[in-house]
């Protein structure tokens, strides 16, 4: 058997290790559950020293010692308070159990707080009891409370992780509670308690890696998922361009009249067209994917009604895009209701933080106003996501409809965003920068769609500035009527 004195120091080395070795990966991961992992770890190793001569129960309400009651209960008080903010984060309970998450938050910020004002109460007042009999009939009593029922909320997730951390923490709570209330053999209490530890940490570390492996997994699959998109848009590409120079060859050899110039024209537009509709089918799978994630929070959270009515709305907009994609032009009235699904269904991944208003001049006739598909969607995107997606506070977007020129629409596209200079030097800040492409789309249609019309289209783009301050961008849109 190995004396008491050598098993101390491996367990001491065991858990400084692990603590060492998690607070590296919180660098590398900046994940936040190796960080809480770490730092309870580091205090359960704090807890040999000083070792106590009785349990730490019977020392918290006899001993008046300014040592113990300021720094010994406040680190038993910490380690505990840790052990639960690294159980919730682990299992992403916030996503899964988001009340019972918040009841945890809310009980973790009064423990900290009160542990705050009781250490400058006995600090002034030197009554140092108070700490010791705060932390036996409060905090003891309440965070087992909690801890068992956090085990019970657990064990009802689907999750993989949750028997790790339901066996791990199972095994720590019967050797802790020995060890908190028993008064029997120091030596005995120790090696309990120790023994507990290592097998809770072991499965906790296991856990650790098993979350890693799943993220990992998500990665490699959606990352394969978006190289087959691709894939096969390259090849709808090339088959679209060889079918069209096909096409074009054999125009040229029948003919190069007249006609023939005129059928050129036609071919480049429908291959512009279809260029066009080729690029947007690599759009379109991204937004699908995270639009049907966010609703997906909806259904694991059981909010079945909010569920039903996104996904709804999610398939009322599918088929509007399926639908614009086979037609050059739709109705102002069309693009206008698929636009404000749009908005619906991004404004999800902003826990409807955006408020969007809509201004249509009285006297228009949006049925009769013929303009090309999903012409508004890249500023409306461009609005969300590179203006109002970084703004802290209130989030405003505003569609208007006017004509106040006979031969033309106007559009206006406003929001009180961060602005294009803010949201131009966070893009230049980013490892993975990406051109966009929707604009330089958007001009392309216009012009094919400009030449069927006397009059030409306009885009402009404002910064809203007040007092030298960026207060959003407007975009006004003017198409040609005739």
């Amino acid at each position: 058997m190995i004396p008491f004195t050598e098993f101390t120091l491996l367990f001491a080395g065991f858990l400084i290790t692990l603590s060492v070795y998690h607070f590296l990966l919180y660098f590398q991961h900046k994940d936040k559950v190796y960080l809480y992992y770490s730092l309870f770890i580091f205090l359960i190793f704090t807890a040999n020293y000083p070792e106590t001569t009785n349990s730490i129960f019977a020392d918290a309400t006899q001993k008046n010692d300014p040592f113990f009651q300021l720094v010994i209960i406040p680190r038993e008080w910490l380690y505990n308070t840790l052990y639960l903010m690294f159980a919730k984060t682990l299992v992403e309970l916030h996503i899964y159990k988001p009340k019972w998450n918040k009841l945890l938050n809310i009980s973790i910020a009064i423990y900290l707080v009160v542990l705050a004002l009781l250490l400058l109460y006995a600090g002034i007042s030197k009554n140092y009891y108070i700490i010791g009999l705060t932390f036996s009939y409060f905090f003891s009593p309440t965070i087992a409370v909690l801890a068992i029922g956090s085990l019970y909320v657990l064990y009802t997730l689907k999750s993989s992780l949750k028997y790790y951390i339901l066996i791990g923490s199972s095994v720590y709570l019967i050797a802790a509670e020995y060890a908190f209330f028993s008064s029997s053999d120091f030596k005995q209490v120790t090696v309990i308690f120790a023994i507990g530890v290592i097998i809770e940490n072991i499965l906790f570390s296991l856990a650790l890696g098993q979350k890693q492996k799943i993220i990992l997994e998500d990665k490699n699959k959606s990352q394969h998922q978006l190289i087959n998109q691709l894939k096969e848009n390259e090849r709808l590409r090339e088959k679209v361009q060889n079918q069209l120079q096909q096409d074009l060859a054999l125009l040229r050899e029948k003919s190069k009249n007249q006609k023939l110039i005129n059928l050129k024209e036609t071919a480049d537009k429908e291959l512009a067209e279809l260029k066009i509709t080729s690029l947007r089918s690599q759009m379109n799978p991204h937004f699908i994917f995270n639009s049907l994630n966010a609703i997906k929070l909806y259904i694991i959270s059981n909010e079945k009604q909010q569920a039903v009515y996104y996904l709804n709305k999610f398939s009322k907009l599918i088929r509007k895009i399926l639908t614009s994609t086979r037609e050059k032009e739709i109705s102002l009235a069309d693009e206008i209701e698929t636009m404000e699904l749009y908005i619906n269904i991004e404004n999800i991944r902003f826990n409807n933080e955006i408020k969007f208003t809509l201004h249509i001049d009285d006297n228009l006739n949006m049925d009769t106003i013929k303009i090309p598909a999903l012409i508004l969607q890249p500023f409306i995107e461009n609005a969300i996501w590179h203006g109002l997606s970084s703004k802290k506070g209130e989030k405003k977007l505003h569609l208007s409809v006017q004509q106040k020129e006979p031969h033309f629409i106007t559009l206006r596209i406003k929001d009180n965003g961060i602005g294009r200079n803010a949201s131009t030097a966070i893009k230049r800040k980013k490892l993975h920068k990406k051109d966009s492409i929707g604009i330089k789309l958007t001009q392309e249609r216009l012009i094919n769609f400009s030449k069927d019309y006397e009059n030409d289209y306009t885009i402009s783009f404002i910064d809203l500035i007040e007092n030298d301050q960026a207060m959003g961008t407007e975009v006004i849109l003017k198409i040609p009527l005739s």
